[in-house]
């Protein structure tokens, strides 16, 4: 493969933060966007944004630091990897504000990025949607959350349908992670979340994914032959 260089969100704690680490143990230059910078790595651009905030990302994309930096590129790599899963609850419980900022960043984002790395021209354009089960099952409690990952889902599906030169895009699932967002379920009211056990369950039979073990397998099928056959899918199955 020619010059790579990639975009990724939420880098600054747990699978982001070993998916940043594992493009750096393969030389892959990388422009990182979150909201707090992590420590500085080699080959690693870090930009502090509110992912959220749908006007300030717009903002940004119309300057050109993105494509300073993807410049000389032959594949681009984009990797929307942040998220965020409150609000958590019945519908009724579920703050207005708090709806707006997760589909903001869990749906919003990703798709403006999207178009603008689709947009650059690169020989190559792989764009990556971390996806989640959730987005293709149901659960209590996390209306938002699953709504938001279904979204990336049939984003993938339908812009897989324009068939654009160069492009290959998936919306992934990578599994169950132990990270902060699992402790954030574990620690759930039973009341807002009723399925907690069931997360509880695969922490103590040593079920969860290691985000290093998780970002090792994620990159490998991002740079595959494989990556963009099928829009949707599950990183356990590839």
């Amino acid at each position: 493969m020619d010059k790579v260089k990639a975009v990724l969100t939420g880098h600054s704690r747990g699978l982001g933060a070993a998916i940043a680490a594992e493009l750096a143990a393969r030389g892959i230059p990388t422009l990182a966007l979150a909201r707090n910078s992590a420590a500085a790595g080699e080959g690693l651009e870090q930009v502090e944004l509110d992912l959220s905030d749908t006007a300030a990302l717009a903002k940004w994309l119309a300057g050109d630091q993105m494509a300073t930096f993807l410049a000389g590129a032959g594949t681009v790599l984009l990797i929307n990897n942040a998220g965020m899963l409150q609000p958590v609850g019945p519908l009724a419980t579920q703050a207005p504000e708090q709806v707006a900022r997760a589909i903001s960043l869990n749906v919003a984002a990703p798709l403006m990025l999207a178009a603008a790395v689709a947009a650059v021209p690169a020989a190559q354009r792989r764009i990556l949607h971390v996806s989640s089960g959730a987005g293709r099952n149901a659960y209590p409690g996390w209306a938002v959350y699953c709504a938001g990952k279904a979204a990336l889902d049939h984003h993938a599906r339908a812009a897989a349908l324009d068939n654009a030169p160069g492009l290959r895009i998936c919306s992934l699932a990578p599994g169950v992670i132990d990270t902060d967002m699992q402790a954030q379920i574990r620690a759930a009211d039973p009341a807002s979340f009723p399925l907690r056990e069931r997360f509880e369950a695969l922490k103590q039979q040593g079920q969860l994914d290691t985000p290093a073990d998780c970002a090792r397998k994620l990159l490998r099928f991002l740079l595959s032959a494989d990556f963009g056959q099928q829009p949707v899918a599950d990183l356990r199955d590839v």
